[in-house]
């Protein structure tokens, strides 16, 4: 399990301070949603957590059953789902899977044809990710997070592209694959976080503007 912890975490884009002044402590096997309006500097603070973008000021620091790895350490403990992030299109759906499970490992009792039919993409093994449709790009995305044996999953407004029954096979993903696991959720939809047992806005963690 892994925990993580922010401190006096800050994020600035040229003059702009998108978060400041963020103390906060992510749990081992908690979930967590991260809510604000579109532009608020969600994304940004998930990519800061992935160790993708370093924060400007404070630190991120990672305890793997509580001993400390570093930022270069994070990513082979994490997954992460978002829609500034594109598969290699180039793929067919078998070698997608072949590629990613090079670097993770698949959850216990889980073959490539039991994913795949997790994912309804049964029939689709030898087509590229490019003729893919966007909803069946977005349940690959979300079958490669959960079905990795990590620690650590980031989802980034993770219904995008899902219709309602899109959206009840993801809250399923959830409810069957998450416990256990840090669950952080980037979202401004309810339904993507009815799960979590701790919600922040990110809006509180910025610089209120003097009149």
């Amino acid at each position: 399990m892994i925990e993580i912890k922010l401190e006096n975490a800050a994020k600035r884009f040229q003059y702009e301070w998108i978060f400041r002044n963020l103390n906060l402590t992510i749990h081992a096997a908690s979930k967590l949603a991260i809510t604000g309006s579109n532009g608020s500097g969600k994304s940004t603070l998930i990519k800061a957590i992935a160790g993708l973008s370093p924060v400007t000021e404070g630190s991120v620091s990672y305890f793997l059953e509580e001993k400390k790895i570093s930022t270069e350490e994070i990513f082979n403990h994490l997954t992460i789902s978002a829609p500034y992030l594109e598969l290699p299109e180039e793929f067919s759906l078998i070698e997608l899977l072949n590629f990613h499970f090079k670097f993770k490992v698949s959850i216990p009792g889980f073959s490539f044809e039991k994913m795949i039919g997790e994912m309804y993409l049964n029939g689709h093994e030898n087509k590229p990710i490019s003729q893919f449709s966007s909803g069946m790009k977005q349940r690959l995305k979300l079958g490669l997070c959960f079905f990795s044996q990590v620690p650590l999953i980031l989802l980034d407004e993770p219904t995008s592209n899902l219709d309602q029954k899109g959206v009840d096979w993801y809250l399923s993903l959830i409810e069957k694959f998450s416990s256990s696991r840090t669950l952080i959720i980037c979202s401004n939809d309810p339904r993507e976080y009815q799960s979590c047992n701790n919600i922040i806005k990110i809006e509180d963690y910025k610089i209120k503007q003097k009149l």
